[in-house]
């Protein structure tokens, strides 16, 4: 540290000591926006579904998945996703054979572009699922993925 960055970090330090002694300025804890648990620890991606209102949604080709068709290490699969659905305020990732299928889920604000790059871990070949939520309604795409071990198939 430099004789002037530790000058400033000392002067700052010596202002907001005894504002926070005399309780004028108290530090905040952090806030975190709540979320329903219950899709993520579903065990079948029917059950994941119906848990995030999902169980009905319809096939969209407004979904781009980009996602290998043959993934050599099921403990990190690269995958793509972007939604040109208009007002896609959620994008929900399932893979049908995991233990708990709802993989990933993210929200954006109604105006933002929806996409995400992501590696996946899949326990093994399975149906990756996307689901987009865009003006209450529910949309999905498919893709199969084959896991093999050491480049040899299932």
């Amino acid at each position: 540290m430099e004789r002037r960055d530790f000058l400033q970090a000392f002067g700052r330090a010596t202002v907001v000591a005894p504002l926070l002694a005399a309780g004028l300025l108290r530090p905040a804890g952090a806030q975190t926006m709540s979320f329903n648990r219950a899709p993520f620890e579903a065990r079948t991606a029917a059950d994941a579904l119906r848990l995030i209102g999902a169980a009905g949604a319809e096939a969209s080709r407004d979904i781009q998945l980009k996602a290998p068709e043959v993934a050599e290490n099921g403990a990190a699969v690269p995958i793509e996703v972007a939604s040109s659905i208009p007002g896609t305020t959620r994008l929900s990732i399932l893979i049908d054979k995991n233990p708990l299928p709802l993989a990933l889920q993210f929200n954006f604000a109604p105006e933002a572009a929806a996409r995400f790059q992501a590696k996946l871990r899949m326990a093994e070949s399975s149906r990756l699922r996307v689901v987009a939520t865009a003006g209450g309604k529910h949309y999905t795409v498919f893709r199969e993925v084959k896991v093999t071990v050491g480049g040899c198939g299932d």
